[in-house]
């Protein structure tokens, strides 16, 4: 495995205080695990908890969901813990095998994540089914879709649509 430093695309936590979305950038070392990341998630967390977003080399994402003492990881693709610390990272937390050399590009983890924020499992997963959208697109679209959108294209300097 091998780690490609300074290229995470970006790092995001996303909370609501007193009902209104707040976007902060992540900062190494806290986006380099699923516990580093947890634990920044809950130095924010506002009501109902904290979403970080992770996006390394236009390659994949990663999700992380942090609320009271519950800890939820969605991963867009189990292929990338081959070359990658960071997913390496969720497979572990997820308790899954090591992707094989014949495994497909597919997501592990919590569609549900999302859920009681407004974005169920079953859009979420369509929406990583979209082979033609990069990483960030498909977080801004989450974004978007949980009501802090434009913070979030701002954030990682998307133009919307």
């Amino acid at each position: 495995m091998t780690e490609h430093d300074g290229e995470v695309d970006f790092a995001l936590a996303a909370f609501r205080e007193d009902g209104v979305w707040q976007v902060q950038e992540i900062v190494a070392p806290a986006f380099e695990s699923i516990d580093a990341l947890s634990q920044a998630l809950r130095h924010v967390s506002g009501d109902g908890g904290a979403v970080g977003m992770v996006a390394v080399d236009e390659d994949f994402f990663v999700l992380v969901r942090v609320a009271g003492t519950h800890t939820g990881v969605l991963l867009s693709d189990v292929t990338a813990a081959d070359e990658w610390e960071l997913a390496q990272s969720a497979i572990d937390f997820l308790g899954l095998p090591p992707p094989e050399d014949d495994d497909v590009e597919v997501p592990a983890g919590d569609l549900g994540l999302l859920g009681d924020l407004g974005l169920p499992a079953i859009d979420l997963g369509a929406l990583l089914d979209d082979v033609g959208l990069y990483p960030d697109e498909m977080l801004s679209e989450i974004a978007r879709r949980l009501g802090f959108g434009e913070l979030f294209d701002d954030a990682v300097g998307l133009t919307s649509a």
